[in-house]
């Protein structure tokens, strides 16, 4: 019987081969991606059971310090500490009740970033002042591939060449309704921190930037042992302890912000930094299966900057965006926004709601698909305020 069945499977495999030892024409096999997906996709999703998601403990401290350990494994070595922050002030202004900072320091000890630092003030003998240590946001900038500017998409930048500044103007009037997220934070009494992602901004290229080069570049950090999102990550987590280190911050209150991979930025902190206590992530939230698929026509565009090999094995986005609780959380997407299928989303915030109810805390998470675009439009600022108001 079991020749018989070799016998069968021979016959098989001999019929699909020519003469010259290639499989025989078929138009399933005229190629094996489509859309920048594999044909095969489905048996890829197939496989993602996503092991270390909070329905498969019984435990939530375990299950956090399980999945957490795997998050970091995935992303794989940081870069080396600074041995000080050694921050400098380069220039800056009075603004409405606040003070602008343009600043540098050490983010590692092998580079140093530029910042913008946004400080509430209030008027003594007719001279500004800090006010007491304050609530403090981190705001993440979003990716758009536009990555000439970074920081200049959350904070109005200044002392720079004035073409940094038109472009950051036109893509805040376009993506943000005109208003930057970060001024209209600190003019409403909140420390704000913003800084570049590796590649954006003053963090780029020295021949200018390029969207398609990004790709190869990451593609050349992970040759060299490292992964250009991870560090990505791991900048944000740094900079958050920079943050925390001014004087006049609370530490206690610190938040954090983004829309679009600024989004993602978020959520990604205030799952793996204790020191995030509330995150308002704006336009990206969805599941994998929604993500990569045929079934909307879409396909996640993103690319090196939200993948962290091997990690969606053990984890989907929305698995890992519950590891925030039982912190406050905000989301919100788009029903037109056509990044982000629809069902997609919707089955990513069952997934974290599941989460937050276990915890006991199901107010602590809020959620919404609104009748907008792939946006952080004035609406969507004014319910990131009134959250950090309530939460902070």
């Amino acid at each position: 019987m079991r020749m018989k069945r070799l016998l069968t499977t021979l016959i098989m495999v001999l019929a699909l081969i020519k003469a010259n030892g290639q499989i025989a024409a078929n138009d399933s096999w005229q190629h094996e991606y489509e859309g920048e997906i594999p044909i095969y996709i489905d048996s890829i999703q197939a496989q993602l059971t996503y092991p270390l998601a909070f329905r498969n403990y019984q435990d939530a401290a375990t299950w956090r310090e399980t999945a957490r350990e795997k998050v970091f494994e995935c992303m794989g070595p940081p870069p080396p500490l600074p041995e000080k922050w050694d921050m400098e002030v380069l220039a800056e202004e009075q603004r409405d009740g606040y003070i602008a900072q343009r600043i540098a320091f050490n983010l590692s000890r092998w580079y140093r970033v530029k910042a913008y630092l946004l400080i509430p003030t209030r008027y003594k003998n007719s001279r500004p002042s800090p006010l007491a240590p304050r609530p403090a946001i981190v705001l993440l900038h979003d990716h758009g591939a536009h990555l000439s500017i970074g920081k200049e998409k959350m904070i109005r930048p200044f002392a720079v060449d004035s073409t940094v500044i038109n472009d950051a103007d036109a893509w805040v009037e376009n993506l943000y309704e005109g208003q930057y997220l970060g001024d209209y934070l600190a003019k409403n009494g909140y420390v704000v921190f913003s800084i570049d992602a590796p590649l954006w901004g003053e963090r780029g290229r020295k021949e200018g930037a390029d969207r398609k080069k990004y790709d190869i570049i990451a593609g050349n950090m992970m040759m060299l042992g490292g992964d250009l999102c991870a560090y990505m990550h791991y900048d944000d987590l740094r900079s958050v302890d920079f943050l925390a280190s001014l004087p006049f911050v609370d530490t206690s209150r610190i938040g954090a912000a983004g829309c679009s991979m600024g989004a993602y930025r978020t959520w990604m902190l205030a799952a793996l930094s204790d020191k995030i206590a509330v995150g308002c992530a704006d336009c990206w939230m969805v599941t994998t299966k929604a993500q990569l698929t045929t079934r909307y026509g879409r396909k996640e565009n993103g690319g090196f900057t939200n993948c962290i090999p091997g990690l969606r094995r053990w984890m989907d986005y929305p698995d890992i965006a519950s590891l925030a609780a039982p912190k406050p959380m905000l989301f919100i997407n788009g029903k037109r926004d056509k990044l982000f299928p629809v069902a997609g989303v919707e089955k990513a915030y069952e997934i974290m709601h599941d989460v937050w109810d276990a915890f006991g805390i199901s107010a602590y998470l809020e959620t919404y698909l609104l009748e907008q675009g792939h946006e952080c439009n004035k609406e969507n600022q004014g319910m990131i305020l009134d959250f950090f108001n309530h939460n902070l």
